[in-house]
């Protein structure tokens, strides 16, 4: 199925993009600026996490974040800890306050991203998706998503790329709102910021047949 951005997605939806991100990145700046002072002081320098991610057609671009993790290696192997280890109680309150997303809304000024959209995730996993999956990278990638307000890391792989492409075939102004508005309450209750066994989602490693929501 091919995808026809529909008049919302062509002309409102990244007019509403940067004037949102823009106003949030003014009236934002005091808490983006004392988050970079603490994640300085409490995990030192750089206080920015960079890193290429897929946006909207498969295309590179850098995504941003504040650390919330420790450069810790193992000194006997020089390898990088897991990160159950190198997750520090402040940054795990970061991540349940969504405080390490806010660069982000640079990336969606930009044009990188937009403020819904699927998740934008690791360039190493563009090989995997199966054809329906691969739909997700139809429309930009976005600071919250469907997927993210049903469950967010407690979904598997698959529940998750199927909330994204429901997205996709679904794109409009009012189910941008809903997603939105069920952020901000997932954000108040700290809902599904972990997996079932991990403090972040385990590593996607393909999967073989389709899912659908």
């Amino acid at each position: 199925m091919v995808h026809k951005p529909t008049f919302y997605e062509k002309y409102i939806k990244r007019l509403l993009d940067i004037v949102l991100s823009g106003t949030a990145l003014i009236v934002l700046s005091p808490v983006l600026l004392i988050t970079a002072i603490l994640v300085k002081c409490r995990l030192g320098s750089p206080v920015n996490f960079c890193q290429e991610r897929p946006g909207k057609d498969e295309k590179i671009f850098r995504l941003y974040k504040f650390r919330t993790m420790r450069d810790a290696v193992d000194p006997r192997t020089g390898k990088q800890l897991p990160d159950e280890e190198r997750l520090t109680p402040f940054g795990k309150k970061l991540r349940a306050l969504s405080l390490d997303e806010l660069p982000e809304l640079w990336n969606i000024f930009k044009g990188d991203m937009s403020i819904v959209g699927p998740r934008p995730l690791l360039v190493k996993y563009l090989p995997l998706y199966n054809d329906e999956q691969k739909h997700r990278h139809d429309v930009r990638p976005g600071l919250t998503g469907w997927a993210q307000v049903h469950g967010r890391n407690l979904l598997s792989w698959e529940e998750r790329f199927a909330y994204d492409v429901w997205y996709v075939r679904n794109v409009s102004f009012l189910v941008d709102v809903k997603t939105i508005l069920l952020t901000v309450r997932c954000v108040f209750i700290k809902e599904g910021i972990s997996s079932g066994t991990s403090v972040t989602m385990e590593e996607f490693k393909g999967t073989r047949e389709e899912s659908h929501v």
